[in-house]
């Protein structure tokens, strides 16, 4: 009902327009002619007057503008008196305008509608109790909140609650609750579902992760739709025939500018000035359904034309997240008391590797301890007191992988293995991407024999580089654009930003916060659903196939009118109701492109 109810508002000026067609018709009726051109040129400039001021602009810019045959109609309209044709040139303009700016609003719309979910107020707490509202930008880090059942949360902070419960799928497109204890992380735009929580703020407004998101929505919306360079060029071929045929009919007429009026009604380009913006920003609402943000719009034409896909592994093609693989006990306490300890220490700890020693801990059903003391250093390690004894956590040097160990003192108690697991759908995607003929690459910073193992598990002939620097994969995506290929860039991680910024189109997935990634990167994808990366290189051909069949349809329609019409078999306001019919049909062709 809104969206009908904008619609209608939206149209307000062809309403007018179409009234003032009324009105001419029944004044000219009643033989009332002074006052039907008064209404006529009207209505003309009410529905021209945007058309005139925008090529004036382009000229003024000294580039080619799409309106030069629109104008020249309107203009000879007038000049032979045809005041019904320029109406109508006008109410089909004005109609077009309005549909493109409705849909680019729609589009818009759909784009931030995760924004639109943030509060603009918090509720401080303070000395234990509910405090103050405060407007969302005035929290400072260190600040805490509460935020209640079902409310969304606003800032990025630490859980100081002992629990809480939160829904993620804004974030990450899946449908899960996450249990959260004291110490965890919460983002801002994620759902209280649990009881009330009190959250430290360790992010400000301006720095938080929906306030990433928000500024990659703005920027897709700032950008001027590449597509429309396009259609110009189209459009400077179209012009030249348009004129040919033009000037065809005013000379086999015998100079009859009625003719030549004919055939430049029907050759009034809207399919090249209307569809083409609505099929693109169509695709760009296409992917935020599906969670995938086109932070600029020429990459969806790039990446149709992609030929290249180069992968980092971790949290690309694995799931980023690694896993206890190996738990070997080295003191004479039992398993469930080491674990129970190291679970007690790395619960406050926001490093991977200490929530995979978490989740490996629950998972044996370890009794519950309280440490105490805790400290973190980075590149350390963790401490803590746990039972009134002093235990430490930290990595150890290993060529077999990542390993932690747990120390009581100097005392090595136990070790743990970590390995990472491949994504559940990475063999299904890679071998359908495969089969589309992509050439696939994977740039990783693992050991090669790591690597190997990856793309044995994959099933496919996947061209690996192992060990990999940052620099490395630059110069790797440098090489393949060298050979000619056109590359799209799939990471996670701060240290894919060179390549990602490198190649011909940067994709990136952002289930965690990797602001530099997602910063370099062109298109982010909310979540780290591996199929999205499929989702977008079908969206992005079929935007462009259904962009280039709008033009091409709009061109060959008008171009066989406007031959009948030269002959003499199609009068001007024929010609005006046939420009008409095209526009509809292609404006409906391209709305397909946001299904």
């Amino acid at each position: 009902m809104q969206k009908k109810i904008a619609l209608l508002n939206a149209f307000k000026i062809p309403g007018i327009i179409l009234l003032g067609i009324v009105f001419y018709i029944i004044f000219i009726v009643f033989n009332l002619r002074l006052l039907a051109v008064f209404i006529a040129l009207f209505v003309t400039l009410l529905g021209s007057y945007r058309l005139f001021y925008e090529t004036a602009q382009a000229i003024l810019k000294k580039q080619f503008a799409l309106d030069y045959i629109a104008i020249l109609a309107i203009l000879v309209s007038l000049v032979t008196q045809e005041y019904l044709v320029a109406t109508i040139l006008a109410l089909m303009i004005s109609s077009g305008k309005t549909l493109e700016d409705y849909d680019v609003a729609q589009a818009k719309k759909s784009l931030t509608k995760l924004a639109d979910r943030i509060p603009n107020e918090v509720i401080l707490w303070e000395n234990n109790a509910m405090g103050e509202r405060l407007s969302i930008g005035k929290v400072k880090k260190g600040d805490e909140i509460i935020v209640r059942k079902g409310e969304v949360i606003g800032l990025d902070g630490i859980l100081i609650s002992e629990a809480g419960l939160t829904d993620e799928s804004s974030l990450t497109g899946e449908p899960y609750t996450i249990e959260k204890i004291k110490g965890d992380p919460i983002r801002s735009g994620t759902i209280n579902m649990g009881n009330l929580i009190i959250i430290r703020i360790t992010k400000e407004a301006g720095d938080s992760t929906y306030a990433k998101i928000v500024e990659m929505v703005k920027k897709a919306q700032d950008e001027k739709t590449p597509f429309i360079r396009i259609a110009n060029q189209y459009s400077v071929i179209f012009t030249v025939i348009t004129l040919l045929i033009t000037g065809f009919a005013y000379a086999l007429s015998g100079f009859d500018l009625t003719r030549a009026l004919a055939v430049l009604v029907i050759a009034t380009p809207c399919p090249l000035i209307i569809a083409t913006p609505i099929a693109l920003l169509g695709g760009v609402n296409a992917a935020s359904k599906k969670h995938i943000i086109v932070k600029k719009l020429a990459s969806i034409e790039i990446l149709s034309k992609a030929d290249t896909i180069i992968f980092d592994k971790t949290g690309t093609i694995t799931l980023g997240k690694p896993i206890v693989a190996e738990f070997e006990n080295l003191s004479d306490l039992k398993d469930p008391e080491i674990l129970a300890i190291a679970e007690s220490i790395e619960r406050n700890s926001l490093h991977p590797l200490a929530k995979a020693v978490v989740e490996f801990a629950k998972s044996k059903k370890t009794n519950i301890l309280h440490a105490q003391n805790i400290e973190e250093k980075v590149g350390s390690g963790i401490t803590g007191v746990v039972n009134g004894k002093s235990y430490s956590l930290s990595k150890l040097p290993s060529q077999e992988g990542m390993m932690i160990g747990i120390f009581e003192n100097k005392k090595h108690l136990a070790t743990f293995k970590f390995e990472d697991e491949i994504k559940s759908d990475s063999k299904e995607i890679i071998k359908k991407l495969k089969t589309l003929g992509f050439e696939l690459h994977i740039f990783t910073g693992d050991k090669k024999e790591a690597a190997r193992k990856v793309v044995e598990s994959l099933g496919e002939n996947v061209i690996v580089k192992a060990e990999c620097t940052p620099e490395d994969k630059q110069k790797g995506i440098q090489e393949l654009k060298k050979q000619g290929k056109i590359t799209a860039m799939v990471g996670d991680g701060i240290n894919d930003a060179p390549a990602l910024a490198l190649a011909d189109v940067g994709m990136v997935f952002s289930n965690e916060e990797q602001t530099a990634a997602s910063e370099a990167a062109d298109i982010v994808f909310l979540g780290g659903n591996f199929s999205l990366v499929v989702d977008s290189l079908n969206i992005a051909k079929r935007t462009l196939g259904i962009a280039k069949q709008s033009i091409l349809f709009g061109i060959g329609a008008s171009i066989l009118g406007m031959g009948l019409a030269s002959f003499g078999l199609i009068p001007p306001i024929g010609g005006a109701f046939l420009q008409e019919a095209i526009d509809v049909a292609v404006i409906i062709n391209a709305l397909r492109a946001s299904r």
